[in-house]
C-alpha cells in the first residue's frame, strides 16, 4: 500500500511561509492567476482558528489575516453555514463538523485504519504513550495516537506540526531527503530561529544545523532515532520507521514517548527499543497483505446544496468559498488519489470550478498533483481545524446543543453516563434555563440509574435479560421492571413521572457512538405544573431527538480517527 500521500507533501509543496496575512499563508509566491481568492481567505481563516486553538472573535480574526471586517463576516457566515464553526456570542469558533476535511486526508491515507490498533496495543503492553507520524516538507505531523492517562501527559495532538529537528521521526525522513529538501530546510531553520511557526511547541535555541545533519546521519546507519529531550525539558522518545511494502521508502514513522522521570534516552533503547521494533514489523506485515480497500461513497448534491445556499444567504455565504473547501472531501476510502474528471464527478462541480479549486489547494499545499495527472490530499490538510478539535470530550461536544435545546424549550437539559457499577448516572453537562422554578443538578452528581430517565434509557440499552423473562434491574432503594426497560428499548426513550422528587417530569433519549452502543443520554426535565405527560411526548421528545441526533452527528466525526471520552 503506496503512502504518496504522507511522501508526495514532502517533495513537492512550496516552503512553508511565515504564519500571518492572508499572502503569507498562500505561500512564499504569489497565487496563480487561476487561483480562487475567497478560498484562499477562507483557508487563512481557518488556519488563524486553528492556531488559536479553536476561538477567536472577529476583530481578532481580522487582525490575525489582514482581510476587512466585512470579509471576515461574510467567510465565517459561509462556515457557519457549511457547520465548520458556529457564532458563540461575540466569538468564532471551530466546530466538529470541521474534522471532515481532515477525516478524508486520513481515510485516504489508510495508515490510521491499518496500523492504528497495533500501536495502541503497544501503548497498552509498555504503559507508555505510542505515536504515528508522517512527513509533511520539513516537519512531521502526527496521524495517530494512543496517550496514557495520567496527571502529567506527554503526547501530542493529532495534526500538530513540529520541526523535523526536534523530533526522533524527523530525523528518520531526513534520510531520504535530496538536496532541495535540505535547502529547504536550510531556509526555514535560518528564517525561524524560534520555531514561531510551530505552535504545537514551545520556543526554544534551537541546535545547529550540523547537529542535525549528525542525527540524520546516525538515524540512517542505525535505522531508529532518539529524541532526548529536544522538544522539550524532560520529554523522550524512541523512534523506529514503517516502510513501505513496494517501494521501502517511509510510510510513517512509529514512536515511544516517555518522560525522564520514568526512562532515560538511554533506557528507552535498551528498554522499548526491542518491543518498539517487534511492533514495526507487524505493521510492516500488515501494509504487505492488507487488502484494497473498498471505496467509499462520495459526498453527495454538494454543488446543488452551495447553490441553494447562495440562493438563500446572497451576498453573506461565498459560494467559491464552499466549493473549494467540498473538494477536499471527494477523498477518501478507496480514493487516495483522483483525476480532475473524478473529482468534477464525485462534487458535482464542473470541470473548470473543480480546476481551479484544486489549482488553488495546491498552492496553499493542502492537494498535490501526482506524475501520473492525479491530484492527493497533503497532510497540511489537517492544519484546517484538526489538532484543537482532537482532544474534545462528549460534554465539550454536547455543551452547545444542550444550551441551544434549554434556549429553545426554556428547560433545563443534560448529559450524563452509567457509572461502572451500572446503578448509578454521573451528569457530564447541561444548560439551565431561565425561570424562577427550575431544575439545577450540578455536573458530577450522581443519582441512582433506576430512578431516572437518563438511567433508564441507558439501563434498557446495556441490559438484555438472556432469560426469556425480563429482570428487574435494582439500585439502593430503588427497582425498575424488566418489562419497563423492554419498553423503553422499544421506544426509543424514557419518561419519568415524579419519581426521583415530588412534581419533577424528565424525558430522556440515548446517544450513540458510531458502533451504535449508547455512550450517553440527554434529557430534558419540567414540572409538572408546567406539561403533562403528553406534552412531553408531543412537544420535547422531537427536539431533544433532533438535538440527540446532532451530538451524536458531532460525536461520529470527532471519533473517526480520534478517542472522544465520555467524561
Amino acid at each position: 500500500m503506496p503512502a504518496q500521500t504522507a511522501q508526495d507533501s514532502g517533495s513537492r509543496a512550496e516552503a512553508r511561509p511565515p504564519a500571518g496575512t492572508v499572502e503569507a499563508a498562500a505561500g512564499t509566491d504569489g497565487p496563480p492567476a487561476e487561483a480562487v481568492g475567497p478560498l484562499l481567505r477562507g483557508v487563512a481563516v481557518l488556519r488563524r482558528l486553528t492556531e488559536a486553538g479553536g476561538t477567536m472573535s472577529p476583530s481578532a480574526l481580522e487582525r490575525a489575516t489582514g482581510l476587512a471586517r466585512s470579509t471576515v463576516d461574510r467567510i465565517t457566515a459561509t462556515l457557519a453555514r457549511m457547520g465548520h464553526v458556529r457564532i458563540d456570542g461575540r466569538d468564532v469558533v471551530l466546530t466538529p463538523r470541521v474534522m471532515e476535511l481532515g477525516n478524508a486526508y486520513l481515510t485516504a491515507l489508510r495508515l490510521p485504519a491499518l496500523l492504528g490498533a497495533q500501536a495502541d496495543a503497544v501503548a497498552d503492553e509498555l504503559d507508555e504513550s505510542v505515536s504515528l507520524a508522517v512527513a509533511d516538507l520539513d516537519g512531521i505531523r502526527f496521524i495517530h495516537q494512543a496517550t496514557r492517562r495520567r496527571a502529567m501527559s506527554v503526547s501530542f495532538r493529532i495534526g500538530d506540526l513540529l520541526p523535523a529537528e526536534r523530533t526522533a521521526p524527523g530525523a528518520l525522513f531526513a534520510t531520504e531527503w535530496d538536496p532541495a529538501d535540505w535547502r529547504r530546510w536550510h531556509a526555514r531553520h535560518a528564517g525561524d530561529p524560534a520555531d514561531a511557526s510551530f505552535p504545537a511547541v514551545p520556543p526554544r535555541s534551537p541546535a545547529t544545523a550540523g547537529d542535525f545533519a549528525a542525527r540524520v546521519e546516525r538515524a540512517r546507519r542505525d535505522g531508529w532515532a532518539l529524541d532526548d529531550q529536544l522538544v522539550e525539558p524532560g520529554l523522550v522518545a524512541v523512534s523506529v520507521p514503517v516502510r513501505e511494502p513496494d517501494t521501502g521508502r517511509v510510510a510513517c514513522v512509529a514512536s515511544v514517548v516517555s518522560h525522564t522521570s520514568r526512562h532515560t534516552a538511554v533506557g528507552l533503547r535498551t528498554a522499548l527499543l526491542p518491543r518498539l521494533r517487534t511492533a514495526v514489523a507487524a505493521m510492516e506485515a500488515e501494509l504487505r497483505t492488507a487488502p484494497p480497500p473498498e471505496p467509499g461513497p462520495p459526498p453527495s448534491e454538494l454543488a446543488a446544496w452551495t447553490g441553494a445556499s447562495k440562493l438563500e444567504l446572497g451576498r453573506d455565504f461565498v459560494e467559491s468559498l464552499a466549493r473549494g473547501l467540498t473538494v477536499l472531501t471527494a477523498f477518501g476510502a478507496g480514493r487516495p488519489a483522483l483525476p480532475l474528471a473524478e473529482v468534477a464527478r464525485a462534487t458535482g462541480l464542473s470541470r473548470a470550478t473543480a480546476r481551479r479549486a484544486l489549482i488553488t489547494h495546491e498552492h496553499l499545499g493542502l492537494v498535490t498533483a501526482r506524475p501520473d495527472h492525479t491530484f492527493a490530499l497533503t497532510p497540511r490538510v489537517l492544519d484546517l481545524g484538526f489538532p484543537p478539535l482532537s482532544r474534545s470530550t462528549l460534554p465539550r461536544l454536547a455543551e452547545p446543543h444542550l444550551r441551544a435545546l434549554a434556549g429553545r424549550l426554556h428547560e433545563p437539559t443534560a448529559l450524563a453516563v452509567l457509572t461502572g457499577g451500572g446503578t448509578e448516572i454521573q451528569y457530564t453537562a447541561g444548560a439551565a434555563a431561565s425561570r424562577v422554578l427550575t431544575v439545577h443538578i450540578a455536573v458530577g452528581t450522581r443519582l441512582p440509574a433506576a430512578a431516572t430517565s437518563l438511567g433508564r434509557v441507558l439501563l434498557a440499552d446495556t441490559t438484555r435479560p438472556a432469560s426469556a423473562e425480563p429482570q428487574d434491574i435494582r439500585a439502593p432503594g430503588q427497582a425498575v421492571a424488566g418489562e419497563e426497560l423492554e419498553a423503553v428499548r422499544a421506544r426509543g426513550y424514557a419518561l419519568v413521572d415524579e419519581e426521583l422528587e415530588s412534581g419533577l417530569r424528565s424525558i430522556a433519549v440515548p446517544v450513540r457512538d458510531r458502533t451504535g452502543r449508547a455512550v450517553a443520554a440527554v434529557n430534558v426535565s419540567t414540572h409538572a405544573a408546567r406539561r403533562t405527560l403528553e406534552d412531553c411526548v408531543r412537544d420535547l421528545l422531537p427536539e431533544l431527538r433532533a438535538t440527540a441526533d446532532r451530538i451524536q452527528s458531532d460525536l461520529r466525526t470527532a471519533d473517526r480517527f480520534t478517542r472522544v471520552p465520555v467524561l
